[in-house]
């Protein structure tokens, strides 16, 4: 790998330090580099706050003083995503670097959104410096295919995951069970903590009394959202615990009461999916993993919804009890977590 690789692969795994805190907008990182040193990094801060070049300029301005200008004058920026270049929660970023006029910027990728695309890179060039983008690109997409799913299907990026036995069953009628050990359970959990949403239908609410939560992983929890077309599930449940807001989908009501969110679907049974991710869409919802149970999976794999499936195997056996959800998919990776085999499938 070159140097310029080297230095946006930086890039990326600066941004993948935002999981979890800066959607709706992307993750970004940015990279710094005068005469083959590093000299100012950063990464997009939780939603609201300064973007990765603003971080990594700050970087330089505080650590080298008066003389921070001429340095980044005589610098080469990469940057895994176009900088910005509207008005937001932030100013441009785009802007911000033509004012520095660096010698070069390198961008991973274009940003699709409508006031950015292509538009952050005319700023950069108009004020005269040089701009390569498509260093890493495959790779910068892929980190972000949160927010490009976002932006190109108006829905957030879905993420299947279920744990089955070794005879493909993913547990029990009406009774909790453990199928992933501890490990895997613990993975899950900081799965949810870089996501945005957490999906349940009524059978898994009642079953399994999940509250959703990120109790074995440091990260803020998400929304849960139930699935419970007549309101079936107490409000004694663990899924309406004040530990995170809840949208509950349903056909009976619609009523916003503290943390607890019903909607009521018109039509409930017709395009429920493509309704209830586009609800979501609506609430800047940028990401959700739906847990369960087969019959919620298979409804939005049906419907070919869905982006990502994380499947663990355990190497016990059920011998009976509920098949798991079944998907026709690309392997994008497989590894063993302890003793559970998790297999990544993409659409």
């Amino acid at each position: 790998m070159n140097m310029h690789k080297q230095y946006m692969q930086r890039c990326l795994d600066l941004a993948q330090l935002g999981a979890g805190s800066v959607s709706p907008n992307p993750m970004v990182g940015a990279v710094i580099v005068h005469e083959g040193q590093i000299i100012g990094e950063g990464y997009t801060s939780p939603y609201g706050g300064p973007h990765a070049e603003v971080n990594a300029v700050s970087q330089v301005m505080d650590k080298y003083g008066d003389n921070a200008k001429d340095l980044l004058a005589a610098s080469t920026f990469y940057v895994s995503l176009e900088p910005c270049a509207h008005y937001g929660k932030t100013p441009p970023c785009a802007n911000l670097i033509a004012e520095l006029k660096p010698l070069k910027i390198f961008i991973a990728c274009l940003d699709p959104y409508a006031k950015v695309n292509g538009r952050g890179v005319e700023i950069l060039r108009a004020a005269g410096i040089e701009v390569e983008i498509g260093l890493l690109e495959k790779e910068a997409i892929w980190v972000n295919r949160r927010f490009f799913t976002r932006i190109s299907q108006h829905r957030p990026y879905v993420i299947l995951k279920w744990a089955q036995s070794k005879d493909g069953l993913i547990g029990k009628e009406d009774k909790q069970v453990w199928i992933s050990n501890a490990a895997s359970q613990q993975l899950n959990h900081r799965w949810r903590a870089e996501e945005d949403a957490i999906l349940v239908g009524t059978n898994t609410a009642q079953s399994d009394n999940p509250s959703l939560t990120v109790r074995h992983w440091k990260g803020k929890n998400p929304i849960r959202v139930l699935i419970d077309r007549d309101l079936v599930i107490s409000p004694t449940a663990n899924i309406f615990s004040e530990e995170a807001e809840t949208i509950v989908f349903n056909a009976k009501k619609t009523d916003w009461q503290g943390h607890i969110k019903h909607i009521e679907l018109e039509n409930y049974g017709l395009y429920l999916p493509q309704n209830i991710l586009y609800q979501l869409y609506l609430m800047d919802v940028q990401s959700i993993i739906i847990e369960g149970g087969a019959k919620t999976l298979q409804t939005f794999i049906d419907a070919g919804l869905w982006d990502e499936a994380r499947v663990f195997q355990s190497d016990t056996e059920l011998r009976a009890g509920v098949p798991a959800p079944q998907l026709i998919g690309e392997v994008f990776e497989k590894y063993l977590i302890s003793s559970d085999l998790l297999t990544i499938y993409v659409k």
